[in-house]
């Protein structure tokens, strides 16, 4: 068995962008990502996130409307590596019916019956039921404040989960 996932979503865990936009949070720098034609982006992100992430012992992987891009981006100011990302293809921005978040289907499809974690601000009930429902794997659904961004509480229960589960082979 290979070590679990973890999906990382940029804003809200890693950006919090609804923290007050005058007061950058302890800790964080201040980038300008030019992501898609216009405005440049504000994100707020600590560079201490990336070394605390890697010393988890998941696998990282991207869960973010990001997707590519987060690689040139975020990954450099975290002192991350490029790591994969889950290609969310033609249900990006998707609202479901059922009420499922529109990232929950591809994680669990891209997790493919792996143990995950995944750190989100916008996972509801109906996405647990889901992931519970269609993976046969333990699976943590954290959710993180988007106005706090990740914090040592967060750290702890990412800690908790990976040490609950079996030794990687």
């Amino acid at each position: 068995m290979s070590r679990p996932l973890l999906f990382l979503d940029v804003d809200g865990p890693l950006n919090p962008y609804a923290a007050q936009p005058e007061r950058r949070p302890p800790g964080y720098t201040t980038i300008r990502a030019t992501v898609r034609p216009g405005r440049p982006l504000r994100v707020w992100l600590n560079p201490h996130h990336g070394p605390a992430l890697l010393a988890l012992g998941y696998e990282l992987c991207w869960a973010t409307t990001w997707m590519a891009e987060a690689n040139r981006w975020i990954a450099p100011v975290l002192g991350l590596p490029e790591l994969p990302y889950v290609d969310f293809g033609h249900t990006l921005l998707t609202e479901r019916p059922d009420g499922v978040h529109w990232k929950t289907e591809a994680i669990v499809a891209h997790a493919d019956g792996r143990p995950f974690a995944w750190i989100d601000d916008e996972q509801t009930p109906p996405d647990t039921l889901y992931v519970h429902t269609h993976h046969p794997a333990p699976a943590l659904l954290h959710h993180v404040d988007p106005r706090l961004g990740l914090r040592d509480t967060d750290f702890t229960a990412l800690t908790e989960f990976r040490t609950s589960l079996p030794p990687d082979d």
